[in-house]
């Protein structure tokens, strides 16, 4: 009997992972929300789903055409096919869709956040504040989606790359290689076990690049509306010298909290399988992110809606937290609430949304684990 896992989430991550899943034989139902399943209407049109074989003239690996076993727009349903539930959608959509999840889960079933962003946290917090404290989940935490992916046509991906390994952590912690050990089959990658889901948070590679980057670059990317590639002309020797300084805060918060974290250059390098001797270079080397045309045009794009305000909100109060000073991380988010005309401060990923306020560092760390 093929392992079953229901993917919930129709973007480019959602079709990705309901394709590269069936492709590792598992059967897979695939669930779109109301207002957000054209895609589903495509795939029912087209049969299936095609990643194609080459795009901006480029050879892409991954290629095919894989039938999804079910489409759905039923939570309930979706929810009930399988026992586990893989969530690849962004980060601010966690909340509102795991409140309409509740109901129909049962116990022993694995949520798998792709990417996870503290989400984990979050989810427990609401588990517990909707009545559903006994309601036995673990809670899966990925650092990010594994692909470099689009979708580029009504059923059709163009997979442009894919990690070597994909970093998690569960919540509870003690559940880790559980969850592993029973997510595996259906991943087109290796799973690698951190610590917690503080430490998944914190190694996002999202955090160091997209949101600074991208304010530091924002009106070139206004201007010419995003058309070029982001990694190659956002990153120049001064924007990745301002970077190192934002890498160095993220060390010293994971170092007083007595987390290991791979700094950034070598995480990257073993995600996709580099050798580059800075992430300036890898920036303008990386073949995977290099055939990817396209950058983003306004600061309501997720690189600042999504990574300033659920990455660097969380690394920002845990540095207030230890005592860290973080002038890098503090300087972009005042400049990305001037941009939006917000106050990440508050909307952002708090500690209060995880749930872990009024705790000291050690008895968040007691938590995690």
């Amino acid at each position: 009997m093929n392992p079953r896992v229901s993917v919930i989430g129709s973007g480019n991550a959602g079709l990705t992972a309901a394709y590269h899943f069936t492709m590792q034989g598992a059967d897979v139902c695939l669930y779109g929300a109301p207002g957000f399943d054209q895609p589903l209407t495509d795939i029912e049109q087209q049969d299936g789903i095609r990643a194609l074989d080459s795009f901006n003239d480029v050879p892409l690996t991954y290629d095919g055409f894989q039938k999804i076993d079910k489409i759905s727009r039923d939570l309930a349903e979706t929810i009930a096919y399988a026992d586990m539930l893989v969530l690849p959608v962004p980060s601010f959509a966690q909340e509102p869709l795991f409140i309409n999840m509740l109901p129909h889960l049962r116990n022993g079933q694995i949520i798998m956040l792709m990417p996870g962003n503290y989400g984990s946290l979050v989810l427990n917090r609401i588990k517990k504040e909707q009545g559903y404290a006994d309601l036995d989940l673990t809670f899966v935490d990925a650092i990010s989606i594994p692909w470099a992916t689009r979708i580029v046509g009504p059923a059709e991906i163009a997979i442009l790359g894919m990690k070597e390994f994909l970093p998690v952590a569960a919540f509870p912690a003690s559940r880790t290689q559980d969850a592993i050990d029973a997510l595996q089959p259906v991943m087109p990658l290796p799973l690698k076990p951190l610590d917690n889901v503080l430490e998944a948070g914190l190694e996002n590679i999202n955090f160091g690049g997209h949101p600074l980057l991208t304010t530091l670059n924002m009106g070139l990317l206004e201007n010419y509306d995003g058309q070029f590639n982001y990694y190659k002309d956002c990153c120049s020797v001064s924007t990745a010298k301002a970077a190192a300084v934002m890498e160095t805060e993220r060390q010293s918060i994971g170092k007083a909290l007595g987390l290991q974290l791979l700094p950034e250059l070598e995480a990257m390098n073993a995600l996709y399988d580099m050798e580059c001797k800075s992430v300036y270079e890898v920036n303008r080397t990386s073949e995977t992110h290099g055939k990817l045309n396209s950058a983003p045009n306004s600061a309501s794009n997720r690189y600042i809606t999504e990574d300033a305000a659920f990455l660097l909100v969380p690394c920002y109060e845990l540095g207030q937290l230890v005592g860290v000073e973080t002038p890098m991380i503090t300087s972009c988010l005042h400049i990305d609430n001037a941009y939006n005309e917000t106050n990440y401060f508050e909307t952002g990923r708090t500690l209060k949304q995880m749930g872990l306020n009024n705790m000291s560092a050690q008895e968040i760390m007691d938590f995690v684990n």
